[in-house]
């Protein structure tokens, strides 16, 4: 790669993770109040039939932040190897399975924002699992992987303060262990470490990267 491709590389990669960062928070404060996981199919149901508004706004924002995580994704293995001539393809395929996760846990929530009084609530916590599988577990298994593909290489290669690095590996590594937690609820306490602290790590990572 050469250094004209470098420069074009290094501010893109910073624009669609602030894009991704601002869809990402604009869903978690529009959905704030959807029921967790443990609620009952009829609190559920009660929820989608009174905020399905709500429901298909959040669909709408984590389906415009899945494309351009891919992007995100597909940036920074360019800047990446730019720098560092052997970056293998993690980062890219970690970022096109979170966003594929992202993508179906948006259907999922566009579908639940269809229901009606009379559906029921049996449906309604199905498909309220299916979202946050997708939107979960799923994305933290993608989300990890890209955040491996990242802060591996630039560890290895001096491209990011070693903190920082680390800091993604860890969060890589949460994103793995958080899968556990469909058979150790317990676990799925590290979603929003690699959801929101991932985000933060990632846009730490972009501005550093842009500055180098």
């Amino acid at each position: 790669m050469t250094a004209a491709t470098t420069t074009r590389a290094t501010p893109a990669v910073l624009a669609p993770t602030l894009a991704f960062a601002a869809f990402t928070v604009a869903y978690a404060a529009v959905n704030s109040g959807v029921p967790h996981p443990d609620a009952s199919a009829s609190e559920v149901l009660a929820y989608d039939t009174t905020h399905s508004g709500s429901l298909e706004l959040g669909a709408m924002l984590m389906l415009c932040s899945a494309p351009v995580l891919a992007v995100t994704a597909i940036f920074a293995l360019r800047l990446l190897r730019g720098r560092r001539a052997e970056v293998p393809d993690v980062a890219v395929a970690g970022g096109l399975l979170g966003a594929g996760a992202l993508t179906a846990s948006a259907v999922f929530a566009w579908v639940a924002a269809q229901l009606k009084d009379g559906a029921s609530p049996e449906l309604a916590r199905a498909v309220a699992d299916m979202s946050f599988v997708t939107g979960g577990p799923a994305y933290a298994v993608g989300f990890g992987l890209l955040a491996a593909g990242i802060a591996v290489p630039a560890l290895l290669g001096g491209l990011l303060p070693r903190s920082l690095a680390w800091i993604g590996v860890v969060i890589a590594i949460a994103g793995a262990v958080s899968t556990i937690g469909l058979l150790v609820p317990g676990l799925l306490i590290l979603l929003p470490l690699v959801r929101f602290g991932g985000l933060l790590w990632l846009v730490a990572t972009a501005i550093v990267l842009s500055r180098r």
